[in-house]
């Protein structure tokens, strides 16, 4: 952990393996396999020639040669042809066995592209899908820092109707000062009347419950005098989720929740008090009263704010969606 979105060239990161999309010879070609032979040299091609070649869904491991990495970890991915033909799990299968194989030789740091939403065709908000939901599969398991690398945000895409609904929220509300029950009723659900309404079912059906935990979390945390980290346990006994399955849901690394734990005057930055609220699926309020232990608050005038208040409105709490989407906004991401 954590799984991290960066805009770079690949053959530049500095890290213990680096993954190459490329096709079943091994032999180079071009986009990002013709940039990482390039860049490592003959002596990587020669390597090649001698693995006789790699099956769609395969992975196959060399050195670095003259990369500024130990490894590359070679994948072919499966050509789009409609969906149809198993493409997406011979995609998963590429991120499976290149995991695999980092994992084998010891690598703490491993940085992929986009596989197949190339040449391949492969349609890139899907492969992005799979992408992160196979990684973060992976990482729940495993102590492992992986890269998600693209090269323009031309290349980066999240589906159409996420961009809209949280551009949308970012344009109302950019230097609102509306209140925030005004907010929750007007924007809770941009673009979707259904899903609004199917809230307030839900809310209806199950409101007590939902109301008094809310004000349970919200007396805790305006109460207490402790610090973050035992402010932090609290929360997370009250959950009823190990300390693991709570940092590694907030996409945080075992080095900064150890320093979270042992530093005792330690204050976390407001990226980080954020994550853990997602990772504990705290609502707006909850949050704020949060952050507000460490003296942070959030600002309609920060675009990165506002995505983070959408998102909790929506009662949405995947961190690698919403760092998917803080990435394509430009906005630092979340746990890292």
């Amino acid at each position: 952990m954590p799984l991290h979105f960066i805009k770079q060239d690949i053959t530049k990161l500095e890290c213990d393996a680096i993954v190459n999309a490329t096709n079943n010879t091994l032999l180079g070609g071009g986009g990002v396999d013709g940039a990482i032979h390039a860049a490592a040299g003959g002596k990587l091609l020669e390597e090649c020639k001698r693995l006789g070649g790699c099956d769609t869904g395969d992975a196959k491991i060399t050195k670095g040669y003259n990369l500024p990495c130990k490894y590359v970890i070679h994948t072919v991915g499966p050509i789009w042809r409609g969906g149809f033909v198993g493409e997406r799990a011979l995609l998963e299968s590429c991120y499976k066995k290149s995991l695999a194989l980092a994992k084998e030789k010891g690598c703490e740091t491993v940085a992929f592209p986009l596989i197949s939403s190339g040449v391949y065709r492969y349609p890139k908000d899907k492969a992005l899908s799979v992408a992160v939901e196979t990684i973060s599969g992976f990482l729940l398991d495993n102590e492992m820092t992986v890269y998600i690398v693209v090269f323009d945000k031309a290349s980066y895409q999240i589906s159409e109707e996420l961009f809209d609904d949280v551009a949308d929220y970012i344009d109302e509300n950019y230097e609102d000062e509306s209140s925030d029950s005004h907010l929750f009723y007007r924007n809770f659900s941009i673009r979707s009347e259904e899903r609004r309404l199917d809230f307030i079912e839900r809310l209806g059906e199950n409101g007590e419950e939902h109301i008094q935990c809310e004000l349970s979390l919200i007396d805790m945390l305006a109460d207490i005098d402790d610090n973050f980290a035992v402010t932090l346990l609290k929360l997370i006994d009250l959950r009823g989720i190990t300390d693991v399955e709570c940092y590694k849901k907030a996409n945080v690394s075992k080095q900064t929740w150890y320093k979270i734990m042992n530093e005792k005057d330690y204050k976390p930055s407001k990226n980080t008090v954020i994550s853990f609220a997602i990772a504990l699926e705290l609502s707006l309020k909850e949050t704020k009263h949060l952050l507000s232990t460490v003296g942070f608050a959030l600002s309609k005038s920060s675009k990165f704010d506002i995505i983070i208040e959408y998102f909790l409105l929506n009662e949405e709490y995947n961190i690698f969606t919403i760092n998917e989407t803080l990435f394509k906004f430009d906005q630092p991401c979340l746990g890292v």
